[in-house]
């Protein structure tokens, strides 16, 4: 998706969440903003729970404080909560 989303927006710089690409779902567009890369938080969770060997509770917290809760300026990706 990230190489999709990169080629149809050569213009266009993204920032990303280092490690999470696979749980990238889009980009979003707001008025007055820039193009944001959109990611999916169980995706997110998933990549946790494989890659770094966590439980489902340690990926939601670390994501939740790590990844989730960082701002890093206008460009922050957003985050789809898919889990109910």
């Amino acid at each position: 998706m990230l190489n999709d989303i990169i080629e149809n927006y050569p213009d266009e710089e993204f920032l990303k969440a280092d490690g999470f690409d696979e749980a990238i779902i889009g980009v979003s567009y707001e008025m007055n903003r820039p193009v944001r890369l959109v990611y999916l938080i169980s995706k997110c969770l998933n990549i946790l729970i494989k890659r770094d060997k966590m439980t489902y509770e340690e990926a939601q917290e670390f994501f939740s404080f790590n990844v989730e809760g960082a701002y890093v300026g206008e460009q922050t990706p957003i985050w789809c909560n898919d889990i109910m």
